[in-house]
């Protein structure tokens, strides 16, 4: 009687290299955005949820509209003074199907507030396509 509802075993997802695609895709449009001063288009790039975590200055923001709120207040008071953002990923290493931590370089100049810096990304597979869940960013000294 059981063996009519047994089933194959499940299937196991495996990250694939048009996931690696995939998530370059998001950096590289987080950045087109950034340079056209669409920041709604640059924070697209991020899971919109209360869950998001981002780290940057010594603080540690919780959710989506927190990081919004912060990066609105410090870069988007003028769109055109947001500068210039340029990404370079250094890795991207899948965490089992559906997750990935990314590191790179951040280059921003043109900007009332530029700099530059080192970041680490954690990705998740979602409905919406892979989205930032994870932010770490920080700043290289000045020199």
């Amino acid at each position: 009687m059981l063996a009519g509802c047994a089933s194959s075993a499940p299937r196991v997802g495996h990250f694939q290299p048009d996931d690696r695609a995939a998530i370059t895709a998001v950096i590289e449009g987080q950045a087109r955005a950034w340079n056209r001063g669409d920041f709604q288009g640059y924070m697209d790039g991020y899971a919109h949820t209360p869950a998001l975590i981002f780290t940057s200055g010594g603080n540690v923001r919780h959710g989506w509209q927190d990081a919004f709120d912060h990066f609105q207040a410090r870069y988007a008071t003028d769109p055109k003074a947001m500068g210039t953002l340029v990404f370079k990923i250094e890795s991207i290493d899948a965490v089992g199907a559906d997750g990935a931590v990314v590191l790179g370089d951040w280059d921003l100049t043109g900007a009332e507030h530029p700099g530059r810096g080192v970041f680490t990304l954690v990705f998740e597979r979602r409905a919406e396509g892979w989205r930032i869940i994870h932010d770490h960013t920080s700043s290289s000294p000045t020199k």
